[in-house]
C-alpha cells in the first residue's frame, strides 16, 4: 500500500472516533437532563400536594364516621362541626367540675364559675386534615381506613373555660412557698433555752405537668380530680451548729434576800418586761419603755425609794435594782449603753459606779445592739437572788469581761443640820427647844470610776473606763421643838448625839478601797 493511503485510512479513522466520543457526550447530557427534570416534577408534585392538603378553605367535609367528643361530623364542614361541638360543650359546661388537692387542702371549680370561650376553631380544623396530609399514596390508604373504621376524637373542656388560667395560677400562689431559713427559738423558760426551727422547705409547682393534666382529664371527661404535682426544695441546716452560733456572753445577779414581800414583787416586775427579750443589731431599748408606767394598776406596790437622800416610801420601790442588774449583765456582754444615771446614795447591792437608777420621769437607763447578731435577754427571779442572762454571738477567741471600780476620794459630810420644828410636824415627840429628834444620818460621799477590764486567754489585754461618778455627802436632820420651857421647867437631856463635820483620814479612805476590793456587792448603807 501506498504511503499516500496509508495516512489518509489513519486520519478517517481518527475521526470516527472523535465523532463516537462526542455523540457519547450528548447521549449522557440528555439522560442527566431528563433525570433532572423528572425529579423537579416530582418534587413539585409532592409541595403541590403538601401545599393543597394543608390548605383549608372552609369547604373540606369530614370523612364518614369522624367523631368529636362522641358526636358524628361525618359530612359536615369545618364550620358546621365546629357550630355543632361548640353549643354540646357550652350546654355541658354547668357539670365541668375541677378538683384539686394538695396535701390537705383542696379547691374544687365548677363550669359555671368560668367565663366563655371559644378556643376550639382550629383544634376542629387540624381535625378535617386527618388522612389529607402526608404522603398521597399513603394518605389514600388512611382515607379509605377512616371511611371504614372511623376515628373518635376529643376536645378537652378546657377549650370553653375564658379564665381557667387565671384561676389555676390562683391556687398555684396558694400551694407554692418560698423557702425560709432555720432559725432559732429562744425559750428563755424552758429548761432548754434554744430550740431549732427547721424552717420552712421551698414547694413549687410543676405548671407545665398541673396544666396538661387538666386538660387530658376534660378531653374524656366533665369532671378532673388532680393532685397538684409539686417539687418540693428542702433547706440544708445543720442544726448543732445552728445551736453553737449563740452562746451565754454573761450573767449577773443581785441579792435581795433581806428586802421586802413589795419591794421584791417589784424587782421581778420589772425584770420580767426584758424575758424573752430579742434586741436585733441597730435596736436601741429604753428600760422605762420596757417597763412603762410603774404604777399601782400595772401591778406596783409601795416600797423603800431614794429621795434627795432619803428613803422613802413609794410606788415601784426597788425598780432601780432590776435596772442595775440588767445593766451590769449588759456591760459584762459588751453591750453598748446610752444612757446610765447612778443614784444620789451608793446602791447595796453592788459597787460604786455600777448602779443604774431609774426615774419614769428623769433618769433611763437606755443601750443598743452594735453587734452583728441579735442578743437575746433572760431573767430569773428566786427568793434570794434575781439574775439576767445575755446571750448572743460568741466572743472572739479567749476574751472574757471583768469589772473593777476605783475609789478616788471619800467626799467628807458635814455633820448634822438642826432643823427647828417650826410647823410642829414632830410636836407629839419633840416641843421643847433641847428636845432632839433625828431624821437623817450624814453620809459621807465618794468620788469613784467604773472600768470594763478585757482579758483574752487570762491575761489583761485592754481596760476601759465607762463611768465617773460622784456620790454627794449627805447632811445629818436633827429636828428640835421650838417651844421655850417654862421656868423652872428641866427638859430631860437628849440621847440623840449631834454629829461634828467629818474628817476624811487615810485610814478611812483605806478602809473603804478595801471593802469595795474584798466584796461584792458591797454594803454602803447601814
Amino acid at each position: 500500500m501506498k504511503k499516500e493511503d496509508k495516512k489518509e485510512k489513519s486520519k478517517k479513522q481518527s475521526n470516527k472516533e472523535k465523532f463516537d466520543k462526542t455523540e457519547k457526550k450528548k447521549h449522557q447530557k440528555g439522560f442527566l437532563w431528563f433525570l433532572g427534570v423528572s425529579a423537579m416534577s416530582v418534587a413539585l408534585l409532592l409541595c403541590c400536594q403538601f401545599f393543597f392538603a394543608n390548605t383549608i378553605t372552609g369547604k373540606e367535609k369530614f370523612y364518614d364516621n369522624t367523631k368529636i367528643n362522641g358526636i358524628d361530623v361525618g359530612g359536615m364542614s369545618v364550620a358546621e362541626a365546629e357550630n355543632v361541638v361548640l353549643t354540646d360543650m357550652l350546654e355541658s359546661r354547668k357539670d365541668i367540675e375541677i378538683k384539686l388537692t394538695s396535701k390537705d387542702k383542696s379547691w374544687t371549680l365548677s363550669g359555671n364559675d368560668f367565663e366563655v370561650s371559644n378556643r376550639i376553631q382550629p383544634i376542629v380544623a387540624q381535625i378535617v386534615r386527618y388522612g389529607k396530609d402526608g404522603n398521597f399514596f399513603q394518605n389514600m390508604r388512611k382515607a379509605k381506613q377512616i371511611k371504614t373504621e372511623g376515628k373518635d376524637f376529643q376536645i378537652s373542656y378546657t377549650n370553653v373555660l375564658a379564665d381557667i388560667d387565671e384561676k389555676i395560677n390562683d391556687i398555684i400562689e396558694e400551694v407554692e412557698q418560698e423557702s425560709r431559713p432555720a432559725s432559732l427559738i429562744f425559750q428563755p423558760n424552758s429548761e432548754e433555752t434554744f430550740s431549732v426551727d427547721k424552717g420552712q422547705n421551698a414547694i413549687l409547682v410543676n405548671r407545665d405537668q398541673l396544666y396538661q393534666e387538666i386538660d387530658n382529664a376534660l378531653k374524656v371527661s366533665k369532671k378532673a380530680k388532680i393532685e397538684i404535682p409539686i417539687i418540693e426544695i428542702e433547706n440544708q441546716i445543720d442544726v448543732e451548729a445552728l445551736k453553737d452560733s449563740v452562746v451565754m456572753r454573761s450573767e449577773f445577779s443581785t441579792s435581795y434576800a433581806t428586802s421586802s414581800t413589795a419591794r421584791k414583787n417589784n424587782i421581778k416586775k420589772a425584770l420580767e418586761s426584758f424575758n424573752g427579750m430579742i434586741v436585733e443589731p441597730g435596736e436601741t431599748v429604753s428600760f422605762n419603755e420596757t417597763t412603762g408606767p410603774r404604777t399601782e394598776a400595772q401591778g406596783y406596790e409601795n416600797a423603800h425609794i431614794i429621795v434627795g437622800g432619803v428613803y422613802v416610801d413609794g410606788v415601784g420601790g426597788g425598780v432601780c435594782q432590776a435596772s442595775t442588774t440588767l445593766y451590769n449583765a449588759l456591760i459584762l456582754a459588751d453591750v453598748e449603753i446610752l444612757s446610765v444615771n447612778h443614784h444620789s446614795l451608793p446602791a447595796s447591792y453592788v459597787p460604786l459606779s455600777f448602779d443604774a437608777m431609774v426615774s419614769g420621769s428623769y433618769s433611763d437607763l437606755v443601750f443598743k445592739n452594735t453587734l452583728d447578731n441579735p442578743i437575746y435577754i433572760k431573767t430569773s427571779a428566786d427568793e434570794n437572788k434575781v439574775t439576767v442572762q445575755v446571750y448572743g454571738q460568741k466572743f472572739e477567741d479567749g476574751i472574757s469581761i471583768k469589772k473593777r471600780t476605783e475609789l478616788v476620794k471619800i467626799l467628807p459630810h458635814n455633820g448634822d443640820k438642826i432643823v427647828a420644828d417650826t410647823k410642829g410636824e414632830y410636836s407629839n415627840r419633840i416641843l421643847y427647844k433641847g428636845e432632839y429628834l433625828r431624821i437623817k444620818y450624814p453620809r459621807e460621799g465618794y468620788e469613784s470610776k467604773g472600768y470594763l477590764e478585757y482579758y483574752k486567754n487570762g491575761e489583761l489585754v485592754e481596760e476601759k473606763q465607762i463611768r465617773h461618778d460622784y456620790y454627794l455627802p449627805q447632811d445629818g436632820v436633827v429636828m428640835e421643838g421650838v417651844e421655850t420651857p417654862a421656868e423652872g421647867m428641866i427638859i430631860p437631856a437628849s440621847d440623840v448625839k449631834i454629829i461634828k463635820p467629818q474628817k476624811v483620814t487615810k485610814a478611812n479612805e483605806d478602809a473603804v478601797k478595801n471593802k469595795l476590793e474584798k466584796t461584792n456587792p458591797s454594803e454602803f448603807n447601814p
